[in-house]
């Protein structure tokens, strides 16, 4: 997300480790188990695989020269994450809750002989993940903090929302500071303008993690550019 059972044998790390035969070919769909906290890769790694997301919500982050960390993307169900940098992964990826994904051998994202269907698949989630990176960054530097957080909620209800009666429920797993992280905010702007939403009626905290979205067109209106 950007402003974007089949074989379970665990391994001790909780991760499932994929097995692929010789010729390169998936003779069954490959799943791994990501607990939460736990990496599925880190910058850096040699990139053997890219990961289709099922259950859960992945974090890509990278820590600058600086120290500080910048939360890439979340990725959400239906979201591949794991595309290289050359040979290598760019950025940390770790599970906020407990995940499932599917993996992907990188010779189905380069060679389109072995699984014409999947490799044009995999090829569409990339050019997806490109334009979606630069629509966030333009939001990063366009958008204020109540039209940014607006828009993450609005991401959030249409890709992973529940309808509540009249309402839209959201879980909203990942933390205040992760939020803020990849809005390029402070975590007491998040939880201030998350409170103001609140007090405003545009949304209810059921609890922290789970936010109830009251009225869908004042959100939006909140996330349009003033």
């Amino acid at each position: 997300m950007y402003l974007t059972l089949a074989t379970t044998a665990e391994a001790d790390d909780g991760i499932v480790q994929p097995d692929f035969h010789a010729r390169g070919q998936q003779t069954h769909k490959l799943y791994q188990r990501v607990q939460s906290g736990r990496h599925l890769f880190l910058e850096g790694d040699e990139a053997r695989h890219v990961y289709e997301v099922q259950r859960g919500i992945l974090r890509l982050a990278r820590v600058m020269e600086n120290g500080r960390r910048q939360i890439v993307a979340f990725g959400l169900p239906g979201d591949v994450v794991g595309f290289p940098a050359g040979d290598l992964h760019h950025t940390d990826c770790d599970a906020i809750c407990d995940t499932v994904v599917l993996a992907h051998s990188r010779r189905a994202l380069e060679n389109s002989d072995m699984d014409r269907d999947l490799h044009h698949r995999l090829m569409q989630a990339a050019l997806k993940e490109i334009c979606a990176m630069q629509d966030h960054f333009m939001m990063l530097s366009s958008r204020s903090a109540a039209e940014k957080i607006a828009s993450f909620l609005l991401t959030l209800a249409d890709r992973t929302g529940q309808a509540c009666g009249p309402y839209v429920s959201v879980d909203l797993a990942m933390r205040r500071v992760d939020i803020a992280d990849f809005l390029g905010l402070t975590t007491e702007t998040v939880c201030r303008t998350i409170t103001q939403f609140r007090k405003d009626g545009l949304i209810a905290l059921d609890t922290a993690q789970k936010v109830i979205i009251r009225d869908l067109d004042a959100l939006r209106h909140r996330a349009e550019p003033a």
